[in-house]
C-alpha cells in the first residue's frame, strides 16, 4: 500500500512542464483534501530532481518555499517553463 508522501510524488511527477497545481489540489487527488500541509512537508523534504516540486504553489498562486534555491528561483524555473 502507498503511502500519502508516496501517492503525493506520484502526482507531483506527473505534472507537466508549463503547469502548476496548488498543494491542495495535490492533496485532494492523493485522497485527502485536507492535506495541504502535509504536501508542503513532502515537497520540503523533496530531494528527487524527477520530481518537480517548483510546480506546486500556494491555493492564492503565491510562491512558498524551495530548497532548492529559495522563492525567487522557484519564480524563475517557472518563468523559463512558460508560467505566468
Amino acid at each position: 500500500m502507498k503511502t500519502i508522501a508516496d501517492k503525493v510524488r506520484d502526482i507531483v511527477r506527473k505534472i507537466p512542464k508549463g503547469k502548476t497545481m496548488t498543494y491542495k489540489e495535490v492533496a485532494t487527488r492523493a485522497g485527502n483534501p485536507k492535506a495541504a500541509r502535509a504536501v508542503g512537508a513532502v515537497m520540503r523534504s523533496n530531494y528527487d530532481p524527477s520530481i518537480p516540486c517548483h510546480r506546486v504553489i500556494a491555493s492564492d498562486g503565491s510562491m512558498r518555499g524551495y530548497n532548492r534555491g529559495g522563492i525567487e528561483r522557484k519564480h524563475e524555473i517557472l518563468f523559463d517553463e512558460g508560467v505566468r
